[in-house]
């Protein structure tokens, strides 16, 4: 089973460009981010026609998850637990079953910046719901998949210029401690797993000539449980798919699962 994450940064400006990916990299599941639509909004039928089931968690104008698969989508659930007050759609959640069941969660996390700040303390709040959740999802001792635009990036490698980040958010070591926290619970970092050398990125600014500089950030993760970590066969990065027709900033990222 292929499995992709995908910050699509905005659904109604590259609904072709995501169309034309999954006619050629035929993903079973794909988690989207950055929607950025309404429920009603989101061109369903579009993917519906490519045989996905589609859940969707949006927000106007922001934020906003989805998930599509060619697998039904059961007990699908909206919203990271732990604060009834947030209202940012950045959290969805279904299981699909194959030949094993796996339970996967769709992810926008924060961007905290300017930190520090207000947002910086709402990105660690999140962090720490999530690390809750992930420890629930963990006691289940079902093949869980925790894929998403994390917004942080773990290590220098990481980076190809990290010292241009010490000031963000997004390599911030409070940042970077709590993404940590999450894995130590007994994640595995399936895309580090399976290709340990420096230089892969998942996202390019718009400025100053990043894509073509390769001047990049490696902040799109899928985190495995155990059980969904025994299943990783393989884990790659579409860098390609960057430099089509109004691109992202940025690319999917992939896993192949045996379930």
């Amino acid at each position: 089973m292929r499995i992709a994450t995908f910050n699509i940064n905005g659904i109604k400006a590259r609904t072709e460009a995501l169309a034309s990916w999954l006619d050629t990299a035929t993903p079973d599941v794909v988690l989207l981010q950055e929607i950025k639509s309404v429920d009603d909004g989101f061109p369903g039928e579009m993917f519906e026609d490519r045989g996905y089931a589609v859940a969707t968690h949006g927000q106007k104008g922001f934020n906003g998850v989805a998930i599509l698969s060619k697998l039904p989508l059961e007990d699908v659930t909206r919203g990271l637990p732990g604060d009834d007050t947030d209202e940012q759609a950045r959290w969805i959640e279904a299981t699909v079953v194959g030949r094993t069941a796996l339970r996967l969660c769709g992810l926008y996390l924060p961007n905290g910046n300017p930190a520090p700040g207000p947002k910086f303390d709402y990105k660690l709040a999140w962090m720490a719901r999530m690390r809750d959740r992930a420890a629930t999802l963990l006691s289940s001792e079902m093949a869980v998949v925790m894929a998403g635009d994390y917004n942080v990036i773990p290590q220098a490698e990481d980076a190809a210029r990290p010292e241009a980040w010490t000031e963000d958010a997004l390599f911030l070591p409070e940042s970077r401690a709590a993404f940590r926290r999450i894995l130590n619970l007994g994640f595995t970092e399936a895309f580090r797993a399976r290709e340990p050398r420096p230089g892969h990125y998942s996202f390019w600014d718009y400025q100053r000539a990043a894509w073509e500089k390769n001047d990049g950030i490696r902040i799109d993760h899928l985190l495995l449980s155990p059980q969904a970590a025994d299943l990783l066969s393989e884990a790659g990065i579409d860098k390609a798919v960057r430099g089509g027709d109004k691109p992202s900033d940025h690319v999917p990222v992939w896993i192949e699962l045996d379930a």
